[in-house]
């Protein structure tokens, strides 16, 4: 039975370029995320020994989702040095011989929640990994079957995990969303509420249809509970609009096949270009399995 990494390749991006050293190569290009995020795979596929493994991107910051709302995420606020390694990180993932999938019309995470739908139907596949510590992807766990792994803190978040941090089940992130928002997506979110509340409705019934439109049928106990039920449906439509930006698609058409995505070794041609343009020769020493 096989285990299944997917790998938030835009998060890893962010991480690496705020939590280590800057490199400035002699053709002033900044490579150094770039860098460490190397070094993160090859130990993910050579130390730990992931087997089948595949890498989403955000090719580019705006998606679909911008065109249903103007508030929606762009790149305007993003270090420059971090948006010059968004081609670059793509080549190195596949320098590595990892699969990987340069989002455009959709998000990194929808391609995510994709491959996890596809691939959780797979009886040969016993776990998929969702590299990643994102909230909006912890709609997408399952059980078990498909869980959330934060690589940096080493803990697997289940169906259990998402409600013991969240206070809710996976499948009322949007909604808790759509009410508390988000504001690294740009959503704003309904007046008034605040995770605890957002949790402790939501835990009882789920989605935002299922919210009584009158506090006095309310069965769970809320704090200011009369102007939350009517702050949600004077902006009904509102919230509507923020539970589908946070909805992550699960429809994206793409290769998900066990046999594309198991990783076989380390491409030496593309790999050697790739360190000599980063100008860490080092990497070569880190490779254990090389493939023509």
């Amino acid at each position: 039975m096989l285990r299944i990494h997917l790998i938030d390749g835009t998060y890893e991006l962010f991480r690496c370029f705020y939590g280590s050293p800057s490199k400035v190569t002699s053709t002033g290009s900044e490579v150094g995320a770039t860098v460490t995020f190397v070094r993160s795979m090859l130990r993910l596929l050579q130390e730990d020994k992931a087997t089948h493994i595949a890498c989403a991107f955000d090719h580019v910051i705006t998606s679909f989702r911008n065109s249903l709302f103007d508030g929606y995420k762009t790149g305007e606020n993003i270090d420059s040095l971090i948006l010059s390694q968004f081609e670059l990180i793509e080549r190195a993932t596949e320098a590595i011989g990892v699969t990987y999938w340069p989002m455009i019309e959709f998000e990194a995470d929808d391609a995510l929640a994709s491959a996890a739908r596809k691939l959780s139907a797979n009886p040969n596949v016993s776990q998929i990994l969702i590299c990643t510590p994102d909230k909006d992807l912890a709609q997408c766990v399952k059980e078990q079957r498909v869980v959330c792994f934060d690589r940096r803190k080493g803990v697997i978040i289940d169906e259990a995990g998402v409600s013991s941090k969240y206070g809710i089940y996976p499948e009322s992130i949007p909604d808790w969303l759509a009410l508390v928002g988000d504001r690294s997506d740009g959503i704003p979110g309904i007046s008034g509420w605040g995770k605890k509340s957002a949790a402790t409705i939501l835990f009882h019934y789920k989605h935002l249809e299922q919210i009584p439109k009158r506090p006095d049928e309310l069965v769970v106990q809320v704090r200011g509970a009369q102007r939350l039920i009517q702050n949600l449906y004077n902006n009904w439509k509102s919230a509507q609009l923020y539970r589908e930006l946070a909805t992550l698609r699960t429809d994206v058409q793409l290769d998900v096949k066990l046999k594309k995505i198991k990783w076989k070794g380390v491409p030496k041609t593309l790999f050697k270009e790739l360190c000599l343009e980063l100008e860490e020769l080092d990497l070569l020493k880190l490779v254990k399995n090389w493939v023509e």
